[in-house]
């Protein structure tokens, strides 16, 4: 089957994956590792999206590089073997993802995360034979860049307006403009619908399972 648009490009982190309680509860303990002043949960959660280094620096704009390399490392120790905390998939999102490749979309990721995250996830989660590409903060330019979605594009030989970004931060829709291709807007994730409305997405999904039908009519 024909679609207008070939490929879906999806984060993985407040998108596919209910996170933000372990990420933020890492990035307050990373922070008092490191020595530096706890932050409110609403502007831990703000940063999350971006590559690590890049919101290590939006954080503590006043700390220099070293303490923010520290902070990421410190960051990494927590999140990868100290926090303990389990984390799910959103409800629908696998089934969602199965319902696409069934009619023919071809899926990949574009992530924040570092490459090792990223890859425990996909095998802990067991999604990762359904995406074609994926791409991480720590191995081309964090988003908004869109560096990451050009060399997903180039790999899997899709032009950009054939593609969708499917994203729960504004900094995926601003990836995804800078790209050249639309974007669909996860309003369950960390960024509230009025701050994502902003950036003009294509739609809105209050739910994962919603992205099928919202799908169908973009394309009808």
């Amino acid at each position: 089957m024909s679609h207008r648009y070939e490929l879906l490009v999806f984060d993985w982190d407040g998108t596919l994956m209910d996170s933000e309680f372990r990420i933020v509860a890492c990035l307050r303990a990373a922070s008092h590792d490191c020595g530096l002043p706890e932050l409110s949960a609403a502007e831990y959660r703000h940063i999350i999206g971006l590559g690590l280094l890049e919101a290590c620096a939006v954080l503590y704009p006043d700390a220099d590089a070293a303490t923010h390399a520290a902070l990421a490392e410190a960051y990494k120790q927590q999140f990868l073997y100290r926090n303990p905390a389990q984390m799910q998939l959103f409800d629908g999102a696998r089934a969602t993802l199965e319902q696409l490749r069934a009619a023919g979309y071809r899926l990949a990721v574009a992530t924040g995360k570092s490459r090792v995250g990223l890859d425990r996830a996909l095998r802990d989660s067991g999604l990762g034979a359904l995406f074609e590409a994926t791409r991480c903060a720590d191995e081309t330019a964090s988003k908004p860049d869109p560096r990451m979605l050009f060399e997903l594009y180039a790999e899997l030989d899709v032009a950009a307006e054939r593609a969708l970004m499917i994203g729960d931060t504004e900094f995926d829709l601003v990836m995804a403009r800078a790209a050249g291709s639309g974007a669909i807007a996860a309003t369950y994730g960390v960024h509230a619908r009025e701050h994502l409305a902003r950036f003009e997405p294509l739609a809105h999904l209050d739910d994962i399972a919603e992205l099928p039908a919202v799908l169908a009519t973009l394309t009808a």
